[in-house]
């Protein structure tokens, strides 16, 4: 397996707010433009106040690594009997509301695969958000085969100003005052400008509706126009207002779906079926609902490692996009996850009825109350043998109970069983080569056995 990172000595500072995420390696904001990134850099350097990152977030953008990318392919491996077991221990009573799928790659040569209802179907809800971001690689990949400079230029050039396909979002990204040398977080507002790139961290990073609403609008406009791609703002208004609701949603529609079948992956077990916002539904039709099973997830995520999810340069900014670095929540909130990088998603949905005695919360519905995380988690040690890497594909549906909560306690739990289990390994290897060396002979040497 290759190093999977290196942990620095330097302090890392940031401003941490509730609620709000960040991603990306804080020291690429010169290459990528997005404005957040300076902010953090700015922080770090003593210019601001904030708290100190966990240890594992303190990765630098050259550090961050596909981890899978030799000649030998890895499949996604059958079904192993005694750790699904043990996972399905872990869950407990409440086992028949998750489905869950989990990939130990620790050890890349003895992939381990448990699973656990993992062919359910269920909404992805934000977890979508990577469908759209897959979509958008793929269409630049597209366009542009050879020229992964030009792909660069788009992200980094194209200024995406936020229209009415925002309405409406609550989810806070933040904003960097570079003169006052201030963060600030807030919705979405119309007028809002920013490079794409930013629009991509603002959609998978804080999550944000509106931003994913302003990328699938571009994914569009670059399904239609090409290479002629970024075009004037006139061009951009006369387009959708010329062009019926049921084309643009064909040409939505045509894009996401293009993503995941050109990766080897199936549109009928991803799919994001339609905007994020409510006046991206009006203006643009929906082709169908969206949907996501664990095990097709977990292969995406298999494929990302291996730099087949369009190519290496697209899986490997798909990955940097992931990177948490913020303070960690759900399923990554897990204490025993701390000192480990994380690429991390999650998305929820959640609704309730009235019942007596019942109060709604946040992540506790008792109509719906669905939350999926997808996680890869880097894990060092002292002793580079037991190195932990292993992916995660979760989602629950139980109802009354604090689902942000079961995701964390299950993180911990799943932690320490692949821990465990790899130490039991290691044991028993150590064990069978110094039964090996009790038959070693007078004058030989480790490994020369009769």
């Amino acid at each position: 397996m290759n190093k999977l990172y290196t942990l620095h000595a330097i302090l890392l500072s940031t401003v941490i707010f509730q609620g709000s995420a960040q991603a990306y390696p804080i020291d690429d904001a010169g290459r990528t433009g997005i404005e957040r990134l300076e902010a953090a850099w700015q922080i770090q350097n003593g210019f601001a106040h904030g708290t100190k990152l966990p240890q594992g977030a303190l990765l630098k953008s050259k550090e961050v690594q596909l981890n899978l990318l030799t000649d030998t392919e890895i499949e996604l491996p059958g079904i192993d009997n005694e750790l699904s077991l043990a996972l399905l221990k872990l869950m407990g009573k409440d086992a028949k509301y998750y489905s869950v799928s989990v990939l130990d790659l620790s050890d890349s040569e003895r992939p381990i695969y448990a699973a656990h209802q993992a062919e359910k179907n269920f909404n992805p809800a934000s977890l979508g958000k990577i469908f759209v971001a897959i979509a958008l690689f793929q269409k630049l990949s597209d366009i542009y085969p050879d020229d992964i400079q030009a792909r660069e230029q788009i992200l980094r050039n194209s200024i995406i100003t936020a229209d009415q396909f925002i309405k409406t979002d609550h989810h806070k990204v933040p904003f960097w005052n570079a003169s006052r040398k201030k963060r600030s977080y807030r919705p979405i507002k119309q007028g809002d400008q920013a490079n794409l790139w930013s629009y991509l961290d603002w959609m998978l990073s804080a999550s944000s509706n509106a931003a994913a609403s302003m990328v699938m609008k571009q994914l569009i406009l670059l399904n239609h126009f090409g290479k002629k791609y970024p075009v004037s703002s006139e061009q951009e208004k006369l387009f959708f207002k010329t062009t019926s609701r049921k084309k643009l949603g064909v040409l939505l529609d045509s894009a996401l779906s293009n993503g995941i079948s050109a990766n080897a992956l199936d549109p009928n077990k991803l799919k994001q079926g339609k905007f994020f916002t409510r006046e991206g539904k009006r203006r643009v039709a929906s082709t169908g609902g969206s949907r996501m099973t664990a095990r097709e997830m977990m292969k995406l995520l298999l494929y990302l490692e291996q730099g087949k999810v369009v190519d290496s340069f697209s899986s490997l900014e798909l990955k940097k996009l992931l990177y948490l670095t913020r303070k960690r929540v759900r399923y990554a909130s897990a204490p025993i996850l701390k000192n480990s990088a994380l690429y991390f998603k999650s998305g929820s949905l959640y609704s309730c009825k009235p019942e007596p005695g019942f109060i709604c919360g946040k992540y506790q519905g008792n109509k719906i109350n669905q939350l999926n995380s997808i996680a890869i988690i880097e894990s060092t040690s002292d002793s580079k043998s037991d190195d932990l890497f292993y992916m995660v594909v979760l989602s629950t549906n139980l109802l009354k109970e604090n689902a942000a909560w079961k995701h964390r306690v299950l993180a911990g739990k799943l932690h320490t069983l692949i821990k465990q289990r790899h130490l039991n390994r290691s044991r028993l290897k150590n064990k069978v080569i110094h039964s090996n060396d009790d038959f070693l002979q007078p004058g030989t040497t480790s490994g020369t056995v009769r």
